[in-house]
């Protein structure tokens, strides 16, 4: 009977990781609506982050506790990679080039997750199946990273900056693991919250801050709420929950999906394109996540 039931708990985190995804698939083009209207990318972040992280306070009843040294200063990197360096990087190279490049490259991260976690987390259950099938949805990734060669320009240092971006992000899935079982999700999530938005401050005030009537805008403060609240607040906690239950290599398998939502939505709101190219990259992308579960 509680093999049963472990297996019915997995199944409901697994469903729980697919609705996280849906919601970060469709902020790419929330996202991209906002920097249209000249939030800039470090703005964009650190607005987003102070609503998530204020709203995590509410929740906590404003109880904040120091770690101690070592957890907080884990907790800054995982703020730093997964927060300011992930985020910042993928707003920049959503103003350089197509949604659709940026959310399939990103898609390489949970390869490069399986890679790192095989290395530095001997706890996470590890095979050449899992890496082969990492391997098929990376070639769908390549094939729309480059389709029209390696052409310097806009469009490549988009895709170069969407790499870092999903290389960021597969550090802080190997760090959180460091701090999980230690400190409850919700004061993680928040850690991380806080520690991403105060490393990125530093950077948003390099650049033109946008008016105050521009962001009261009701347009513009619903896609800020819903990026804060829902994509933020709501999908950092239950991911990090995830990532505990089921792993930081299956867990970021799931983000193989995020491009497939992004360009649909990408075509429903911003009218983007969706060229054959696009379509075999999502299809490959799609067949890997399958390799992966079935595995």
């Amino acid at each position: 009977m509680s093999g049963m039931k472990s297996n019915t708990t997995n199944v409901w985190y697994h469903l729980i990781a697919i609705l996280v995804i849906l919601a970060w698939g469709v902020s790419f083009p929330f996202t991209k609506i906002l920097l249209a209207n000249g939030i800039t990318p470090t703005e964009l972040f650190v607005y987003r982050s102070m609503v998530a992280y204020l709203g995590l306070l509410v929740i906590s009843r404003f109880r904040v506790k120091f770690w101690g040294w070592r957890d907080e200063a884990l907790a800054v990197l995982c703020g730093l990679t997964g927060g300011a360096m992930y985020f910042v990087l993928q707003n920049v190279a959503l103003n350089l080039t197509l949604m659709s490049d940026v959310v399939i490259v990103i898609a390489i991260n949970p390869l490069l997750t399986t890679i790192l976690a095989a290395i530095f987390l001997k706890e996470e259950n590890f095979s050449w199946k899992i890496l082969l099938s990492s391997m098929v949805a990376f070639m769908g990734v390549a094939v729309v990273t480059f389709r029209d060669g390696l052409v310097w320009g806009d469009g490549l240092l988009g895709n170069i900056l969407s790499f870092l971006a999903a290389l960021s992000w597969a550090v802080y899935s190997v760090l959180l693991k460091r701090v999980q079982g230690r400190h409850s999700t919700l004061s993680i999530t928040r850690k991380v919250m806080i520690y991403g938005m105060l490393c990125a401050c530093p950077l948003m005030f390099l650049e033109p801050l946008t008016p105050i009537s521009t962001l009261l805008r009701p347009d513009i403060l619903a896609n800020m709420l819903f990026l804060a609240l829902v994509c933020s607040m709501a999908a950092f906690f239950v991911w990090n929950l995830v990532i505990k239950k089921i792993g930081a290599i299956r867990a970021s398998n799931y983000l193989y999906l995020d491009p497939i939502i992004s360009i649909v939505m990408g075509a429903i709101l911003l009218g983007e394109h969706v060229g054959m190219v696009a379509v075999v990259g999502c299809a490959l992308v799609l067949i890997g996540v399958i390799m992966v579960e079935k595995l």
